[in-house]
């Protein structure tokens, strides 16, 4: 961990091991270094005391492997290089990129779409639901439940991107039954990384908005120039890797239909570029149901002042994830600062965030992918 006076004008002199006593969120290597930063540091160590005390409710998960995900990676007694490897998934296919060995910039030209789970048919959803939903999923033990996955199961590390969009929609009032989706579900999904190389989990919105042809536009800079413009077409689930697994026949691996006969459809399109610089040429065929922008880091980036003032302009109901909630704090006063308005969805914890902790994170706070949400 840094020391939370770096970059003060100070040089660090050693490890960061001197916490703060009362919030205990951020170090320092000295206690002179602790003395100089006192004077920024009181105006948020309140604010993080408070923090700190949601470590148990975010470390609350229902699977097997809650423990070892959460507390035992904070700790370092694990990591996420161990977590996959003990299952057989370090380095595997769309799980390539869940831990910090692999180089995520250079793998963009080649999206994942041909990606499997690369795990047996029981422990993923490589076929359609035995059931249309009857009601909604409220956490992730609803969806395994619904899905007839055990709860040893580590899906749930990927199922975060499409889990988040169902659950933002339903939050902002979007479902499949609305008479509005008859036309279709049309979806912004802003900034956009590590997912590129995970597209194949994005299939099981289908499920989730079952009879709803779906219209996915991933905009942002990290998408390669080369791919501008690109549709994709994702007609079945990932595969398990079992041979002999009906997932391996494409008839019987094509999404599930509704009672009047509706098949659902799931088309992505890659938009390389800042939302603002490229919102006219996705509108011209796109105009949003939802705005969606997970792990957005609003307060870090200048570039998302014009962006959020474009989506107050067309007032369309927008949804930002972040990785704690000192992140969703700083975003909620830059929005204020764009927008002169407070936030229309509060910040709120994401029951489908992904269930391990981020290593290594600046802060102490407890901090995981699409943790927590707010929208404007």
């Amino acid at each position: 961990m840094e020391c939370a006076a770096k970059g003060s004008g100070r040089q660090c002199g050693g490890a960061a091991t001197r916490l703060c006593t009362r919030c205990e969120a951020v170090a320092y290597c000295s206690l002179s270094h602790q003395i100089a930063h006192l004077s920024r540091h009181k105006y948020e160590c309140d604010r993080f005391q408070q923090q700190m005390k949601s470590v148990e409710v975010l470390n609350d998960f229902p699977f097997t492997f809650s423990r070892e995900a959460t507390f035992q990676v904070c700790v370092k007694q694990e990591t996420r290089c161990s977590f996959f490897s003990k299952r057989g998934l370090h380095h595997v296919g769309m799980w390539m990129h869940e831990c910090g060995c692999g180089e995520l910039s250079a793998s963009f030209d080649y999206l994942g779409l041909n990606y499997g789970w690369d795990l047996l048919s029981v422990l993923c959803p490589c076929r359609g639901p035995k059931s249309l939903l009857s009601e909604q999923l409220h956490d992730w033990r609803d969806y395994y439940k619904w899905r007839c996955i055990p709860l040893d199961s580590p899906v749930a590390l990927l199922l975060q991107w499409p889990l988040t969009i169902y659950h933002a929609a339903h939050l902002v009032g979007i479902t499949a039954l609305k008479p509005e989706m008859s036309d279709g579900l049309y979806i912004h999904y802003l900034g956009p990384e590590k997912e590129l190389l995970q597209l194949a989990v994005f299939g099981e919105l289908l499920a989730l908005f079952p009879g709803v042809r779906i219209h996915i536009e991933l905009v942002g800079p990290s998408i390669p120039p080369q791919r501008d413009g690109e549709k994709i077409h994702i007609s079945k689930y990932p595969c398990c890797n079992e041979d002999k697994c009906e997932c391996k026949i494409a008839s019987k691996n094509t999404f599930l239909g509704t009672q009047s006969g509706k098949t659902s459809a799931l088309t992505l399109q890659l938009w390389q570029g800042f939302y603002h610089d490229r919102y006219r040429d996705i509108v011209k065929n796109s105009f949003p149901h939802l705005v969606i922008a997970p792990n957005g880091g609003i307060a870090a980036y200048s570039s998302w002042s014009p962006s959020i003032d474009l989506i107050e302009k067309i007032d369309v109901p927008a949804v930002f994830t972040d990785y704690c909630e000192e992140a969703c704090h700083l975003a909620a006063n830059c929005i204020k600062t764009v927008s002169g308005r407070p936030l229309k969805l509060p910040v709120q914890l994401n029951p489908f965030r992904q269930p391990m902790a981020v290593e290594d994170s600046v802060l102490l706070l407890p901090c995981y992918s699409n943790c927590f949400l707010f929208g404007i």
